[in-house]
C-alpha cells in the first residue's frame, strides 16, 4: 500500500467517523493491535503437555466440576475421591 492510497484511505474513515471520533477510534485500534500481538506471543511459547500432565488435568478439571476440593491433595486422593463420588450416585 503506498502513501496516495493510505492518504485516501485515512481521509474516507475521517469522512466517515468525522474528527471527534477519530482519536477514540485510534485508541481501540490500538488496544486491539495490542491484545493481538500479546495472544500470539501466549501462544508462541505454548509447549504441548505430556501425556501423563493431560491425566493429571483432566483429573483435576472433573474433580472441580464435581465440587471436590483439590487444593495440596495428590492424583491419586483426588482419583478416589472422584470415584466415591461417582459410586454414591
Amino acid at each position: 500500500m503506498g502513501n496516495t492510497e493510505l492518504f485516501l484511505l485515512l481521509f474516507i474513515i475521517l469522512l466517515l467517523f468525522g474528527a471527534r471520533k477519530l482519536p477514540e477510534l485510534a485508541k481501540g485500534m490500538g488496544s486491539a493491535v495490542k491484545e493481538f500481538n500479546t495472544a500470539s506471543n501466549e501462544s508462541d511459547s505454548y509447549t504441548p503437555r505430556s501425556k501423563e500432565d493431560e491425566k493429571k488435568y483432566a483429573v483435576i478439571d472433573a474433580a472441580k466440576k464435581l465440587g471436590i476440593e483439590t487444593e495440596g491433595r495428590s492424583i491419586q486422593e483426588i482419583s478416589e475421591e472422584i470415584a466415591k463420588f461417582t459410586l454414591k450416585k
